[in-house]
């Protein structure tokens, strides 16, 4: 059935720190700008440069860095939840087994532990360092605020009820946003995120089927021939479990707005990609984010902002963890 199209308002062409900074006094309650510029003045930098040099050694921390903000703010909030370690806790559920960059957010850790103790929670360094891994590749320059502390409780069975799961119809993803306080819009364009890092191959194996000879055929028609012809050739039956493939066969070490063009040739990788073109509810703003990196840039910072900014625990709620893999207690 036909559904209805949804208009879009789109902001207006004015400054993107001065849209951020509005947007984050409605928005990130006790969260402020330069929380720790007395308290631990050298506190970003020390994140930014952590980030930095971790991604000059390994290209593939920018994008681990990403999806492991993603997967922490969903479940309990942007409370470095996910980094807690133990039996039963959110990294021991399967969908959170292949999320990476843990070390890079320990190390900038033990760094600012040794200078400005017990100060920097782990949770604010989670979300400047996927902050600053989207500007070190290429995208935009955005100031977010800090004040996060660190949660207490790292559940494995919270994890499937909040994340997000790569064959998702648009109704159960919109559902899934909504449930954190983000839009329809927010869905979108923090989808852009795929255009950097790498997915294994049972992640969109559901888009093939095995045929009687024992070949991989494509049964998603939405998905462009040519491509579906790629990636059988990069993820065979036969291939390993930790065989991984770019999310944007073209530009996947640039956060661009590549990821937008793809979809427009059908070469989203994930199920949950290609609905976000066929649906008439989104399919006008992926044109005009395929269209215009600028808006796409712009509404990135907004919409980063929200998601760095679910389910925050400020004041007195949980703690300033000495380690980022276990409580204080």
């Amino acid at each position: 059935m036909e559904k209805k199209a949804m208009v879009f308002p789109f902001p207006v062409a004015v400054s993107c720190v001065f849209i951020i900074f509005l947007f984050a006094t409605s928005v990130s309650g006790s969260l402020v700008f330069n929380f720790y510029a007395a308290s631990c003045p050298t506190a970003e930098f020390i994140v930014r440069n952590t980030v930095s040099s971790s991604s000059s050694s390994d290209p593939s921390i920018p994008g681990k860095l990403l999806r492991l903000v993603f997967h922490d703010c969903f479940v309990e909030g942007c409370d470095a939840s996910l980094m807690l370690q133990g039996n039963n806790t959110e990294q021991s559920d399967p969908a959170n087994r292949s999320v990476g960059g843990f070390s890079v957010i320990e190390s900038a850790k033990r760094v600012l532990e040794f200078l400005c103790p017990g100060t920097v929670s782990c949770a604010d360094i989670i979300a400047l360092a996927a902050r600053d891994a989207v500007e070190i590749i290429g995208g935009p320059v955005i100031q977010i605020p800090t004040g996060r502390r660190d949660g207490m409780v790292s559940v494995a069975s919270n994890v499937r009820p909040n994340i997000l799961d790569t064959s998702f119809t648009m109704d159960e993803m919109i559902n899934r946003f909504s449930s954190k306080g983000l839009s329809l819009f927010d869905l979108v364009i923090l989808s852009g995120a795929h255009t950097i890092g790498t997915a294994h191959c049972s992640s969109f194996r559901d888009r093939f089927q095995q045929d009687s000879k024992g070949k991989l055929t494509l049964i998603d028609k939405t998905l462009d021939s040519s491509y579906a012809d790629e990636l059988m050739k990069e993820c065979p039956l036969s291939a390993s479990p930790s065989v991984q493939v770019s999310n944007d066969p073209e530009t996947s070490m640039v956060f661009d707005n590549q990821y937008y063009r793809n979809l427009l040739t059908n070469k989203g990788l994930f199920r949950s990609d290609s609905a976000l073109l066929s649906d008439n509810r989104t399919r006008k703003l992926v044109e005009d984010l395929a269209n215009d990196q600028e808006f796409f840039f712009q509404s990135w910072g907004q919409s980063f902002l929200k998601l760095t900014s679910i389910g925050a625990k400020t004041g007195d709620e949980g703690e300033i963890r000495r380690s980022c893999a276990s409580t204080n207690a």
